[in-house]
C-alpha cells in the first residue's frame, strides 16, 4: 500500500486516534514498531514492544479534552481544587505509576512521550487509554518539561478512618498543618522505610496524593496507610484512648531527649510533628503525653520536619528486628 509503513512478522490491528478523533488503521508488528497507514506514514510511534495489541492515541492538540486530567499540573491551587473532588490523582514517572498499580489504584489514562510508549507496553492497562504526544505538546499541556516522559491519572480509593488505621498499627506519625508537598512526600518515604505503620493528618495538611508528594515519596505514599484525624486537635484523645503515647516533637529546653524515653512510651508511640517553622500549636502540644526533643549541637535548634521525622522514626525502631 502506497505510503504505508512496511511491517514484518505477525501483525495485529491497532487503532490510533488523532486530535480530530479520526481513526486510521495501523499495524503493530512482532518487532514492536507501530505506525499509521497514510501518506508519508505520519503519526508513527516507533520502538514499542507489545505483549498484546494496545491502542495508542496520538495527541497533537494541547487543548484536546481527552487529556484534561493533565492540564496545568504546576498550578497547586487549581490542582488542589480539582483533583480530590473529582476522585483522581496524577503519578509522574514509570516507577511511581507501577507502584500505584501494584497498590491497587485503578488507572484512568496514561499520557506519555511518544518515544517512551514502550516503557508501559507490558502493563495491564485495562480500559485506560494510552495517549502519546511530543515533548512540546506535553509541556504545553502540563506546564512543565516532563523529563520522565510518563504520566498517569489514577482513581482515588476510599480513605480509611483514623480508627481503622489505629486498630492495626503499633507505631504512627501524626502531622499538624504540614502543607509543603515536598516535606510530606519525604515524610511518607521515611515512614515506609523506618518501620512506622501509618500516618494521621490534621485536616489542614496537604494532600498526600498531590503529584509532587507522590513523586518525592517515590510512590511509598501508596504503601503507607493514612487517614485524616479530626476534629483537630481534640481527636488526639482518640489516639491516646487506643493505647498510644503521643510524643510531641519540640525544641523546647525542658523536653525529654528522645533516646531517654521509657520502654512503655516507646512501645506504642505516636510521633506528633508540626509544620516547618511554626512547629506544633499550643493546643496540639497540650493534647500530647510527653514533649520530646532530638538533641542538637552547634547552636542548631531543630531539623527540617521531614529530617526530624526520619531521625525520630529511626530512634524508636532501632531495636526492631529487620
Amino acid at each position: 500500500m502506497a505510503g504505508a509503513m512496511a511491517c514484518r512478522g505477525t501483525q495485529a490491528d491497532v487503532t490510533i486516534r488523532d486530535a480530530r478523533s479520526a481513526r486510521r488503521p495501523i499495524r503493530a508488528t512482532a518487532s514492536g514498531e507501530v505506525g499509521t497507514a497514510g501518506a508519508g506514514g505520519r503519526g508513527v510511534v516507533r520502538g514499542v514492544r507489545q505483549n498484546r495489541p494496545v491502542p495508542v492515541h496520538q495527541i497533537t492538540d494541547p487543548d484536546d479534552d481527552r487529556i484534561a486530567d493533565y492540564r496545568a499540573l504546576t498550578d497547586v491551587e487549581l490542582r488542589t481544587r480539582w483533583e480530590p473532588p473529582h476522585g483522581l490523582f496524577i503519578a509522574e514517572g514509570e516507577l511511581v505509576l507501577r507502584r500505584a498499580l501494584r497498590a491497587g489504584y485503578p488507572a484512568r489514562s496514561y499520557l506519555v512521550d511518544a518515544k517512551r510508549v514502550e516503557q508501559i507496553a507490558d502493563l495491564d492497562n485495562g480500559d485506560a487509554p494510552v495517549y502519546a504526544a511530543t515533548p512540546d505538546v506535553l509541556r504545553q499541556v502540563t506546564g512543565f518539561h516532563v523529563h520522565r516522559g510518563v504520566l498517569a491519572s489514577f482513581r482515588r480509593r476510599p480513605q480509611p478512618t483514623a480508627a481503622d488505621v489505629l486498630a492495626t498499627a503499633r507505631r504512627v506519625v501524626i502531622l499538624e498543618d504540614v502543607n509543603n508537598h515536598t516535606n510530606l512526600g519525604s515524610i511518607f518515604r521515611a515512614v515506609a522505610g523506618l518501620g512506622v505503620d501509618a500516618v494521621l493528618l490534621s485536616p489542614t495538611c496537604a494532600d498526600p496524593l498531590y503529584r509532587r508528594s507522590v513523586r518525592v515519596s517515590m510512590g511509598e505514599v501508596f504503601a503507607v496507610p493514612y487517614a485524616t484525624l479530626g476534629p483537630w486537635p481534640d481527636a488526639l484523645a482518640e489516639v491516646r484512648a487506643a493505647g498510644f503515647s503521643v510524643l510531641a516533637l519540640t525544641p523546647a529546653p525542658d523536653a525529654v531527649p528522645i533516646q531517654h524515653l521509657e520502654p512503655d512510651q516507646r512501645a506504642r508511640a505516636a510521633l506528633l510533628l508540626g509544620a516547618e517553622g511554626a512547629g506544633l500549636t499550643r493546643e496540639a502540644m497540650d493534647g500530647s503525653d510527653v514533649r520530646v526533643v532530638i538533641p542538637m549541637r552547634r547552636g542548631v535548634d531543630s531539623l527540617n520536619v521531614a529530617a526530624a521525622t526520619a531521625v525520630a522514626c529511626w530512634e524508636l525502631g532501632r531495636d526492631d528486628p529487620l
